[in-house]
């Protein structure tokens, strides 16, 4: 009679030892999936505030250099002060609208139409191709921080990479700021309207600002900025 107590403790104990194994291999394997899901988010998280904080700076930047060009051309007047702007009404054909003669950087520049699709980049200007050094800032100089250098490792080449500025210049009609002209309309006195000479029109100067990394085949459109000079 005294045993019984003593077999019943037993298969308590043992019972209790039972309960107390380790953890299956599906436990595990569900805690390496619950950890490995939560490591990943972290990751992905401060990959995405990487890219933002990145693409941030990326657009102060280009703001930056937009508005360098505007106060650039503060001071231009719209045509050549020397040649002007004209149309030769037999042939049709405009003198004096783009680049003149001898320019061939941004210091030389003297009109705002000169600047019509020109782009200032970061690396093997040419101005066969519309291209001149930069990119600029207010004063027609080149802001050399904005040229970024590296290797390629594959090749061991040397890289440069950095930010495009190209420009528009559009001829818009004085009513309506969104119809574009031909750089060579006028029109003619008319009764009471004594007319508007070539020369005579409001222009539209748009900036197009895009960054080439070490890895892009062309530049990438970060910001763009309009402006109207009456």
């Amino acid at each position: 009679m005294e045993r019984t107590p003593m077999r019943y403790f037993g298969r308590r104990q043992r019972r209790r030892l039972a309960r107390r194994r380790g953890f299956t291999l599906l436990e595990t394997m569900l805690t390496l999936v619950i950890v490995s899901v939560g490591v990943a988010a972290v990751f992905d998280s401060y990959g995405a505030f990487t890219i933002a904080n990145q693409w941030s700076s990326r657009t102060a930047t280009a703001e930056l250099l937009a508005n360098e060009i505007r106060e650039f051309t503060r001071s231009l007047p719209r045509h050549d002060p020397v040649t002007g702007l004209d149309l030769d009404e037999d042939s049709g054909d405009v003198y004096g609208w783009g680049l003149e003669p001898g320019e061939v950087e941004a210091t030389d520049v003297d009109d705002i139409d000169d600047l019509d699709g020109i782009s200032f980049v970061w690396s093997g200007a040419d101005l066969q191709n519309s291209e001149m050094p930069g990119p600029i800032d207010a004063a027609g100089n080149v802001i050399e921080q904005y040229v970024l250098n590296s290797v390629d490792r594959a090749s061991g080449d040397d890289v440069q990479f950095g930010w495009v500025q190209t420009i528009t210049v559009d001829k818009v009609s004085p009513f309506d700021y969104a119809e574009v002209l031909e750089p060579g309309f006028d029109e003619p006195a008319d009764g009471d309207f004594r007319g508007r000479d070539v020369d005579d029109y409001p222009l539209r100067i748009t900036v197009t600002v895009g960054y080439q990394g070490m890895f892009d085949a062309e530049p990438d459109t970060v910001t763009t900025l309009s402006w109207i000079v009456p």
